[in-house]
């Protein structure tokens, strides 16, 4: 029998000097996959998955050094022509990146993305209807069509990766490599998305390559399993032995991580679930009988705050005598945050978390409302008092990679802020430095100083992150997905570091996340927002033991779980 997909004996090896034995990035790895059959790929970040996904569709440099074989449908995908690549490519396979900017040029709109994907495919298909089936397929990952004309820009990442994943839908595939496709969504539209990949496997009898750090996904949406750790294939079965019986010391960690998330056993101000709400809000649900969580004020105390865009009609909106659309990314959020809680901030890609970040740190003004820090109202401060204001209040993004700047070694991005603030003279602060690597558990430390982000790998890398948003003493630490892009292992090790760091530099931490599993792990409290609202807000153990909002109730059903009772 003709296997759709077959890999036999693959091993990949990046260029590398000449009298150097090669250093294998995919070792040996071998598997197949039949028609409309579903496998995850699952292990830590650098141990060869995506290097395995982009082989298998020849998107590796030419100096690359492969062997082995990588076969469709009985044919060589090695021995295909540009022409035949072409084709294959999309028509055949189409590859999801986890980084969606990747796959989307900012030069286009969604629009031209989908109808030139389309027509590069399809001879003789007119623009209209090709409009009409990329409308279609962008309604299955809920984007509306008034979203058309936009660039990709103007879209959140969760959303962004949405408009990737539909498409590689838009040419019905017959198999889907999917490296990573839902890290920066949120549980529902993750769920949506990775539903309609597992109707459209069972109905077009396509077959699914879900590479992925997390394991509770890949459990529930894959057949089979393939756990691989340092370039090896060191566990492949069905997803119920792999979790139920994992026979690999490693498959064994890496479930022990991820129930160590998703048990929630991390401590907070109060301890997870101990933690009170702020006082209720006008449309926000809390128990009344809450008392306040400290006696302290808050550190950070958000009033009626609102951030607002218009979208401006094209020339032939304006023609038809279409109105400016207003979007209503934070409308009207009034919350408080007091001295050494964790808040969780969560809901779903596009909902205005990240916006509501960024206009507490005042990097956009907001369209009205009030943001007090340390009693201070932000919005009224002059760019050079608000820089003296951001000394206290330091941020954590999700991709540590593209907010390290690769010209600049750890030493030089970690001692940066001190700098620029003055706090230290260049010697004094090579010494912060040194001290800061080792408290990240960066160490030697003088090993990491002298390394370059790129050298790194993605849980090293936010590592230096943390270290540079601590090295200022802030009194307020904002994560924004601090951890979404790590594996569960490396997951677990940055949030226990979170923890530690919270306790010793008595932090305050606004951490904003897709995960609910992390948000009970971590939180004192959980907001919960949508469409721009706070649409609930508690204590961790209440808003998980009984959540009041229908949006928190959906949010709960969608997020997958590891071991179900």
């Amino acid at each position: 029998m003709t296997h759709l997909f077959c890999i036999e004996n693959l091993r990949v090896a990046y260029p590398h000097n000449g009298d150097e034995e090669p250093r294998w990035a995919v070792d040996d790895v071998s598997f197949t996959l039949q028609p409309g059959e579903r496998m995850g790929l699952v292990g830590e970040s650098g141990c060869g998955k995506s290097t395995l996904g982009r082989a298998a569709m020849r998107l590796l440099p030419p100096s690359t050094h492969i062997e082995g074989k990588v076969k469709f449908q009985g044919r060589s995908v090695f021995d295909l022509t540009q022409t035949e690549l072409r084709q294959f490519r999309g028509e055949a396979v189409a590859l999801v990146f986890q980084d969606p900017m990747t796959r989307l040029d900012p030069l286009m709109t969604i629009g031209n993305h989908c109808v030139e994907t389309l027509k590069a495919h399809t001879s003789g298909l007119s623009t209209r209807l090709a409009k009409e089936r990329a409308i279609a397929t962008l309604s299955k990952v809920n984007i509306p069509a008034s979203r058309w004309n936009q660039y990709p820009h103007e879209f959140s990442g969760g959303m962004r990766q949405r408009v990737a994943i539909a498409l590689a839908l838009l040419l019905n595939p017959k198999l889907i490599v999917a490296d990573e496709p839902t890290t920066s969504l949120d549980v529902t539209i993750s769920a949506q998305i990775l539903q309609e990949l597992t109707r459209l496997c069972q109905a077009e009898n396509m077959a699914l390559l879900l590479i992925s750090h997390d394991l509770a996904v890949v459990a529930e949406y894959c057949d089979r399993i393939g756990v691989m750790y340092n370039g090896k294939m060191v566990e492949t079965g069905s997803s119920l032995a792999v979790f139920q019986q994992p026979q690999h010391e490693y498959t064994r960690s890496l479930l022990q991580a991820a129930l160590h998330i998703q048990a929630g056993v991390g401590s907070g101000a109060w301890g997870v679930g101990s933690g009170e709400k702020v006082g209720g809000v006008g449309g926000v649900i809390s128990s009344p009988t809450s008392p306040t969580p400290s006696s302290h004020s808050p550190i950070l105390r958000l009033s009626d705050l609102k951030q607002y865009y218009t979208l401006e009609p094209n020339i032939v909106e304006r023609l038809f005598q279409r109105q400016k659309q207003t979007i209503k990314a934070v409308d009207g959020i009034n919350l408080e945050l007091y001295p050494g809680e964790i808040l969780g901030l969560v809901g779903e890609s596009g909902c205005g978390k990240s916006t509501l970040s960024r206009t507490v740190l005042q990097l956009i003004r907001p369209t009205s409302g009030k943001v007090e820090f340390l009693g201070k109202d932000l919005t009224t401060l002059s760019r050079q008092e608000m820089r003296l204001q951001r000394r206290q209040m330091q941020m954590i993004f999700q991709d540590p990679h593209a907010c390290l700047n690769p010209a600049m070694t750890v030493g030089q991005s970690i001692a940066d802020p001190i700098l620029i603030h003055h706090l230290a003279s260049p010697h004094n602060a090579k010494e912060e430095v040194l001290w800061m690597l080792e408290k990240v558990g960066l160490k030697p430390p003088l090993v990491y100083y002298q390394r370059y982000a790129s050298d790194l790998s993605g849980g090293q890398q936010q590592r230096v992150a943390i270290a540079r948003a601590l090295i200022t003493r802030p009194k307020l630490i904002i994560c924004d997905e601090p951890v979404s892009m790590l594996d569960a292992s490396v997951q677990s090790q940055v949030l226990d570091l979170m923890l530690r760091l919270k306790a010793e530099f008595d932090l305050t931490y606004l951490f904003i996340t897709h995960d609910l599993w992390l948000a009970r792990f971590l939180c004192d409290r959980i907001a919960v927002m949508n469409s721009g609202k706070i649409v609930e807000i508690g204590p961790t153990k209440q808003i998980f033991a009984n959540p009041q909002h229908p949006y928190t109730q959906t949010l709960l059903a969608a997020a997958p779980l590891l071991m179900r009772a």
